[in-house]
């Protein structure tokens, strides 16, 4: 069977060939070929079903591939974007760049600003009036003035983002400093200074930087650059002096450049008041011309000397401006000049009043010449050593965390050099600090004699102490700077054999700079830090210990009555307190009480002044109210006892 059908399909095939596969098929072979063909068809479409279902499975299976695919791209991107955020979240917003007016960068701009600002007033006036040398140096102007606006644009930006006070904080939002700075008035002057009016030298020619003159609006930053120099600087008068005579050299510049220019458009050499014919060899020199002119205004505006009078009215009326210019000009000089000098000497001039006080003083009472000598060479080591000032004096209009600042900067270095004051709190530190006073001793001079009872401690700023014998020549020891003594004694430690009084003699070699602490102060400040007392009264003791100057057996003793003492005497100054403060309410009360006395006085003189008829006024009107109220209370009765006859309830009520 399968030889036949394999016959037939081979004829067919012969016969599709033959016949290029047009002819129909010879009838003899119709059966078999239709059995064959729905075989085959039947085996086709199982293969096509298959191979369809396999093709969908693929499809299915890349489209759940393509799925799955796309939903980790999806989730990747999600954690991607997750990731973006968490980074902008920890990454700090960059903040807008800020100039603090407070700080040196902006000093530092101001100077860069105050150059250019500085050209433009000087040079312009002067190209602008002498045309030789605005023709000779047309490249350099060129440059120097486009420099010069280039830092004007750059200075309108940093205006723009200079921040600002509000409620004692910087502000830093740029909205905000933009809108501050376009309400102040510089906004309107810088934009008027940044006008390209210059644009105009394309058509007129560039030997006109008059165009120019707009730049002069910028000149409120030198003022601002003068007076925060002035402030910072360590010599203000100087710097004072020197930028009034900058001012009047500026008017003098200005002024004689337009001398020039009004004498050009006289005519030079018309007549003896304008600037001489430049014809002539001695004048036409361009540094002979700027100096001339300079030389007159000077003797001008100064009024000092005599210059050529004027011919003509233009010329008069230029030389009476320069006349009241000139005056005011004068009258500033003498004013600030004096005025400056006076502040200078002001220190000077109240120390000398001191010597001169005490020259008198000691006149009066016939001190010694030695001692005199002495005291006047004390003055002048102080004034020749600037050492005049009152420390308190000077910093009283600081606020108390500055002076403690400042206190702390200069002496806390001195006093941690104290034994036991090492490893203390540092709040006791600076309430000690601020308790330091300077004392300065003359050659010879005792700080303290062997015996004498000790109410300060001292510290060695500058100077040398020599610890001497009893005779005051033998030296055992020298101190210099930085050395200490007497912290011992201010403590009152319990046991010491020497107590609170002083164990040797101390004398100042020459000059000597020291800082003392009282007593009173520290044990003042030691109230509000009770365990540092305990551990400087151990350190104290522990010293001491050191050198067998302490009784152990009263030093362990229970309390010791001097500090009773203290007790009762702290007591008795609260009680004196309270004693005090008892009395003031004491007069605030007598006070209430005359107040009261004085207004029941006064009662009772209204009362005696009243006449008799005015009483029995008041007595009748009481009588009448009291008529008035029985006849009301008999009105009501009666109209009860009638309500109760017409009652229907026969006496029930």
């Amino acid at each position: 069977m399968i030889r036949r059908e394999a016959t037939l399909w081979f004829l067919i095939g012969v016969n599709f060939t033959l016949k290029d596969l047009t002819s129909p098929a010879p009838a003899c072979i119709g059966p078999y070929l239709q059995k064959a063909g729905e075989g085959s068809d039947s085996k086709n479409e199982k293969k096509e079903e298959t191979k369809q279902e396999k093709k969908d499975d693929k499809k299915g299976d890349k489209n759940e591939k393509k799925d799955d695919t796309k939903d980790e791209k999806e989730k990747k991107e999600e954690k991607k974007d997750e990731k973006k955020d968490d980074k902008k979240k920890e990454e700090p917003q960059k903040e807008a760049w800020i100039m603090d007016p407070t700080t040196d960068t902006y000093y530092s701009w101001l100077t860069v600003i105050a150059a250019p600002t500085m050209y433009n007033l000087m040079m312009l006036v002067t190209r602008a009036c002498f045309n030789e040398l605005q023709e000779d140096f047309i490249t350099l102007w060129m440059f120097l003035d486009y420099c010069s606006d280039i830092t004007y644009y750059m200075d309108t930006f940093v205006k723009s983002r200079t921040g600002f006070l509000e409620q004692g904080l910087l502000v830093k939002d740029t909205k905000k400093l933009r809108d501050n700075y376009k309400k102040t008035q510089h906004f309107k002057f810088d934009i008027i200074s940044m006008i390209p009016i210059d644009i105009l030298m394309l058509k007129f020619g560039y030997n006109y930087p008059e165009f120019r003159f707009n730049r002069l609006f910028k000149i409120s930053r030198l003022f601002e650059f003068f007076d925060r120099t002035e402030t910072r600087t360590n010599y203000p008068n100087i710097f004072r002096i020197s930028n009034l005579v900058l001012y009047i050299l500026v008017i003098i510049h200005w002024n004689a450049c337009i001398f020039f220019a009004i004498s050009n458009h006289i005519g030079f050499g018309t007549d003896s008041w304008v600037y001489p014919n430049i014809s002539h060899p001695d004048y036409g020199r361009l540094s002979r011309k700027y100096i001339y002119c300079l030389y007159w205004s000077t003797l001008t505006l100064t009024t000092i000397g005599e210059t050529p009078p004027p011919v003509q009215d233009v010329e008069y009326l230029f030389v009476v401006c320069d006349f009241l210019i000139g005056v005011l000009i004068f009258a500033t000089i003498v004013g600030n000049v004096g005025a400056m000098i006076s502040n200078m000497n002001a220190s000077r001039a109240e120390f000398q009043s001191k010597i001169d006080s005490i020259k008198q003083y000691m006149q009066f009472r016939k001190v010694s010449k030695d001692l005199e000598a002495r005291v006047i060479k004390w003055f002048d080591y102080l004034w020749t050593n600037k050492k005049t000032c009152d420390e308190k004096e000077v910093l009283k209009n600081l606020p108390d965390k500055l002076r403690a600042e400042i206190a702390i900067n200069v002496h806390l270095d001195t006093l941690k050099k104290v034994r036991i004051f090492q490893d203390c709190e540092a709040g006791l530190l600076i309430e000690l600090v601020l308790k330091l006073q300077p004392q300065v001793f003359s050659p010879g001079d005792y700080i303290c004699k062997k015996g004498d009872i000790g109410r300060e401690m001292y510290i060695i700023k500058e100077g040398k102490l020599a610890v001497v014998a009893d005779d005051g020549v033998t030296q055992f020891v020298v101190l210099s700077d930085g050395a200490y003594f007497g912290e011992i004694s201010i403590l009152g430690i319990k046991g010491s054999k020497a107590g609170n009084r002083r164990t040797a003699n101390i004398r100042s070699v020459g000059y000597s700079d020291l800082f003392a602490l009282s007593k009173d102060d520290l044990m003042e400040a030691l109230t509000e830090y009770p365990e540092a007392k305990k551990v400087l009264e151990e350190k104290g003791k522990a010293i001491l210990r050191k050198d067998n100057l302490i009784d152990e057996a009263v030093a362990n003793a229970g309390a010791d009555p001097k500090d009773f003492e203290e007790k009762i005497n702290r007591l008795e100054s609260n009680l004196d307190v309270m004693q005090t403060k008892f009395a003031k309410l004491v007069a605030e009360y007598t006070a209430s009480q005359s107040k009261i006395k004085q207004r029941i006085t006064n009662m009772e003189f209204r009362v005696k002044t009243l006449r008799v008829d005015d009483l029995s006024e008041v007595v009748e009107d009481k009588k009448n109210i009291r008529d008035a109220w029985q006849r009301y209370v008999e009105d009501g009765q009666s109209v009860k006892e009638a309500a109760l006859d017409d009652c229907l309830c026969a006496g029930v009520c």
